[in-house]
């Protein structure tokens, strides 16, 4: 595709903006920000996914998402392409939205990262503003820099590394951190509690001052390494609620006690807070996991013990194995037993399985001789690909039909529809009807009249041998 047009005088209510990535974070801003008015190029070098978006395809299921596509490829304030590097000399205001995958190690890789430093340092052809929106560690903006001004066929001497960019090499770098939830990706963008904007010029801030003005939303500016920061401490700090409250369950299983109320009785503290207290399978996902580790990684290579965190990871891990000793206690052996499998995506809302827990919770079974009926409203066509159909594995069209003659129906995602099903339908359909909840979405009450044995997380229903059960008071809503 031949280069688009840029106007040789920046002017920041007519500057184009460049999303390079256009993922589950790229294409939800680009669009937010075409939503907003903005003249938006959106890049990515995977040509398949880029005609797929034009024909109106975002490649992945979020709420909105198809409607605001649509809606800007026919006004044209939306333009996909794959040649980067044409889209990196239109822009001047370019946002980094590529994939940062996790090494073995648990660093985060930042080869996407670097590759477009070196591409935008190659395209300078006027002032540009580099925006990390890709989650990256502390100090990766100055890494951004420092190859810019490495790979600049522009560059001139020392005097090109300025803190401002200034001199033949005209450029600012900034962190301005996503906050998107999968599932809520553009309520977040348009209503966000906070953005962060890590600066290092009054240039870069004045700019995302004014790109992020409609939104009339609290600004957080600091630096950029204290940008960056935030990020991973706010996703690492959500896993410590979900481990904790995860800890707390199994205690409650122990005692007699309800994690439901445990978890109103102390969110209700509003220094606590409600939200992430809801017990259950743990968290997966694209970034809870992998910001985690590579939060702990980071806190490694400059000696800083984040032993905390490590048992935050410990406790998530360890829900596999929880969940799946409560469908051994309930079935005993579990060869030739048939399970319904309600929920593959790792979040409801989504169609996205990367390190769902739901396909790790599936995994012992299988190897131990079940036949698996699964269903999910959106997450099936991706779990096929990584776990192909076969005389173990079948896949439903709806949660009943994952229920037809099963042993066990496991809840493993919070999807709404769920809560809703017809539980005498269910039950008549099972062979034998037990329901192994992960998401205490039901009153124990409720499904036990229904006719069912009920297993869930943390609330009365599991008690130690002798002890008397008391019905529930609360359930847990999504």
């Amino acid at each position: 595709m031949s280069d688009i047009s840029v106007s040789q005088d920046f002017s920041l209510d007519k500057a184009a903006i460049t999303v390079l990535g256009l993922g589950h974070i790229g294409l939800p801003t680009a669009l937010g920000l075409a939503e907003l008015g903005r003249q938006v190029i959106g890049a990515d070098d995977d040509a398949a996914k880029v005609q797929r978006i034009r024909a109106g395809d975002p490649n992945f299921y979020e709420p909105g998402l198809v409607e605001l596509l649509a809606k800007h490829l026919k006004s044209g304030q939306f333009q996909p392409q794959e040649d980067v590097a044409a889209a990196v000399r239109a822009g001047s205001i370019i946002f980094i939205c590529v994939g940062t995958p996790q090494k073995a190690s648990g660093q985060a890789d930042l080869g996407q990262v670097q590759a477009v430093a070196q591409v935008v340092a190659r395209n300078l052809n006027g002032y540009k503003l580099l925006i990390e929106k890709s989650t990256v560690p502390a100090i990766t903006a100055q890494w951004l820099r420092r190859t810019i001004l490495r790979y600049s066929s522009r560059k001139g001497g020392p005097e090109d590394a300025s803190a401002s960019g200034a001199g033949p090499v005209e450029f600012d770098v900034a962190s301005n951190p996503e906050f998107l939830r999968e599932a809520r990706a553009l309520e977040d963008f348009f209503h966000p509690n906070r953005i962060v904007c890590g600066v290092e010029s009054e240039r870069a801030r004045r700019i995302l001052e004014n790109l992020y003005s409609p939104l009339k939303r609290p600004l957080v500016v600091t630096n950029t390494s204290t940008a960056e920061l935030i990020k991973h401490a706010a996703n690492a700090f959500l896993s410590m609620k979900i481990s904790f409250i995860n800890m707390v369950s199994d205690l409650c299983e122990k005692v007699g006690a309800d994690v439901g109320a445990v978890a109103r009785g102390i969110g209700l503290d509003n220094r606590i807070g409600p939200q992430f207290l809801d017990a259950g399978i743990g968290y997966g996902g694209y970034c809870f996991p992998k910001d985690l580790r590579a939060f702990i990684h980071l806190a490694e290579e400059h000696g800083v013990d984040f032993g905390m965190l490590q048992e935050v990871e410990h406790v998530n891990q360890s829900r596999v194995e929880v969940y799946v000793s409560k469908i051994r206690q309930a079935l005993w052996n579990l060869r030739g037993k048939i399970l319904g499998v309600l929920g593959l995506a790792f979040k409801a809302g989504t169609d996205d399985i990367r390190e769902a827990v739901c396909l790790k919770i599936i995994a012992p079974p299988r190897d131990e001789g079940c036949i698996l009926r699964l269903y999910d409203p959106q997450a099936m066509p991706n779990t096929e690909r990584a776990l192909p159909a076969s005389q173990q594995i079948s896949y439903c069209t709806s949660a009943y039909g994952a229920a037809q003659g099963g042993h066990a129906l496991l809840l493993l995602t919070e999807w709404p529809e769920f809560r809703d099903l017809d539980l005498s339908r269910l039950k008549s359909l099972m062979e034998v009807p037990v329901l192994v909840d992960g998401r205490n979405p039901f009153d124990p009450g409720t499904v036990r009249q229904a006719g069912f044995e009920y297993v869930s997380m943390g609330r009365p229903d599991m008690k130690p041998a002798g002890q008397h059960s008391h019905p529930g008071t609360l359930a847990a809503s999504f």
